[in-house]
Parts: structure tokens; C-alpha cells; sequence
């Protein structure tokens, strides 16, 4: 969403289409005081331009290469498991209605994020650690590249987690999942409900991944195997319980898809370890049952 000025060889500047800056114009006769204050200062991005409210989604899948800002390198990737703590900022007005990094456009009035690192759009848990408030945000966009910040929330996250006023939080972010690419925010209005009403971190993973998408395949109903043994893990042997799929086979079929079971594992970690060894082979996902035996992924 913003962009990045760098200095190449004087007087050359070059513009580098990042996110969560500034949309304001720097020339090199003349710098504001608030170019000063922020070493980030641009061009900013496309600007919404059409009637009426800002759409929601509407943007692509999007990982990234390596990228480099004021000398630190980032480098996005799929993270399953990703479960971090350090500061939280937000940004609002300056960018309201911006192009976000995978071509959505921001609406400081939605729950959504920027992250330098994780998949976009994604699905993150927030929580703020000094009051207990938690929210389940939209990340989007590139950002924050300022100091050691974790990342960088819209005006309505901060004011659902109660910091507006104080500019930063210390907060915990913990990766939940892909984000469907164009339902108008309906599914996020949802996950929220469902933390509202006590939900707790896997279920809040399994209702990303039982939920059908016009843009990817569910994952549903094969014969599990009693042992797996996947390229990049240690090999696990032990009897598996049988998962009940039959839902989401059914949600696939309905798709006109089809899915394929990979494995039926005891541990959630285990089984992201498995998802994340597959994942270039198409689209995957972790879901969670209820077995005799206990929980099974």
C-alpha cells in the first residue's frame, strides 16, 4: 500500500511499492518537517476513487518475494503456527481508502492488519496483552517498517483493543489461517462472533477451514492411513483415529471440486508440519474432529 523512498546514488530516489507509510510527496529541494519525523515518506499508493463505501476484498492470494527497507531485510512465507509478541501501532486517515499490498483497499473502519511477513489476506487472533481484549483481524497489507513493531492495525482494531489513544499496545499475534478472497466481510463479522461467544484458538482454525470458497477446494474424505511418513518430517508411527469428513466431502462435491486426504494425525502441530510439506502441491488445509479417541487433525 505505501511506498518506500531510497536513496540509490544522489540524487536518484527510488519509489518501492510497499505498504503502511505515507501519501505524502517528497522532492529533493525540499523536506517537511513531517518527512523528517518519518523516514518512510512517499508518493502513496492508488486511491479508491469510486461512490459510496470502500469494497471489501476483491484482492488476490499473495506471498511475496524478499524485500528490503531502510537496510532490513523481510521475507514473507507461509507460517503455520506463527505465534508472536511485540508492539502494535495503527494507521487510519492518511491511507483510508488506499490500495492495500495485494490490491484490496483499506477501510480504516474494517478489522484488518498489515504484516510484513505473513501471507495475505490471513486470518490473525490479536491480543492485547495489557487489557485481555482480544479480535480476530484481516491482515492485507505490508507493514510496520518502523523500529521493532510486530504489526500495524486499522483505526477500528485499535479501538476495539482500546488503545487508539495510546498509539501503541504490546499485543500477541497468532496466525490462524487463509482469508477468503471476496465475501464482502462476512466471514470475518463470523469469526468474530464466534470469539465472542468463548470460541477458542482451534475452533476458530477449524472454522476457516470448513468454510467453502468460490476460490479454493476444501479439504475432505479419503481412506486415512494407520501410518504416515512425509519428506521433511520425522517419520510418525503410531495408529491413527478415522476422522469424519463427510461434511466437508459433501461441501466439496457441492464445489464441484474434488479433495484428497493427506494424513490423520493426533497433534495440530504435527499436523501443520504435514500441511506446510504439501502445500506446494496445491491447496491445503488443517481441520479439526471429534473422535472416540479424542481430537484428531
Amino acid at each position: 500500500m505505501r511506498k518506500i523512498l531510497a536513496m540509490a546514488a544522489l540524487p536518484l530516489v527510488m519509489a518501492l511499492g510497499l505498504s503502511a507509510c505515507s501519501s505524502q510527496k517528497t522532492t529533493l529541494t525540499k523536506t517537511t518537517k513531517s518527512e523528517k519525523l518519518d523516514p518512510f515518506a512517499g508518493k502513496g499508493s492508488p486511491y479508491f476513487k469510486g461512490n459510496g463505501p470502500v469494497p471489501f476484498g476483491g484482492g488476490r492470494y499473495h506471498v511475496g518475494s524478499p524485500y528490503q527497507v531502510a537496510g532490513k531485510w523481510f521475507t514473507p512465507r507461509e507460517q503455520p503456527g506463527y505465534d508472536a509478541k511485540g508492539m502494535a501501532s495503527w494507521y487510519g486517515e492518511a491511507f483510508h481508502r488506499r490500495m492495500t499490498s495485494n490490491g484490496e483497499w483499506f477501510d480504516m473502519n474494517d478489522l484488518t492488519a498489515a504484516h510484513p511477513t505473513l501471507p495475505i489476506p490471513s486470518y490473525a487472533k490479536v491480543t492485547n496483552l495489557e487489557n485481555g481484549r482480544e479480535v480476530v483481524v484481516r491482515i492485507n497489507d505490508r507493514g510496520p517498517f518502523v523500529g521493532t513493531r510486530l504489526i500495524d492495525l486499522s483505526k477500528r482494531t485499535a479501538e476495539a483493543l482500546e488503545f487508539k489513544h495510546k498509539g501503541k499496545a504490546s499485543v500477541r499475534v497468532q496466525l490462524i489461517g487463509k482469508a477468503p478472497l471476496n465475501d464482502n466481510g462476512k466471514h470475518l463479522a463470523m469469526m468474530n462472533r464466534k470469539l465472542e461467544q468463548g470460541a477458542n484458538f482451534n475452533q476458530l482454525i477449524a472454522a476457516v477451514d470448513t468454510k467453502v470458497r468460490n476460490d479454493d477446494v476444501q479439504v475432505a474424505e479419503a481412506k486415512p492411513k494407520r501410518k504416515i511418513a512425509m519428506a521433511g518430517l520425522q517419520q510418525a508411527s503410531y495408529d491413527a483415529p478415522a476422522a469424519d469428513t463427510t461434511a466437508s466431502s459433501a461441501a466439496a462435491a457441492r464445489s464441484g471440486g474434488y479433495v484428497v486426504q493427506v494424513a490423520t494425525v493426533p497433534s495440530l502441530k504435527l499436523a501443520q508440519s504435514v500441511n506446510a510439506s504439501v502445500a506446494a502441491h496445491g491447496p491445503t488445509r488443517v481441520l479439526e474432529t471429534e473422535t472416540e479417541a479424542g481430537k484428531a487433525y
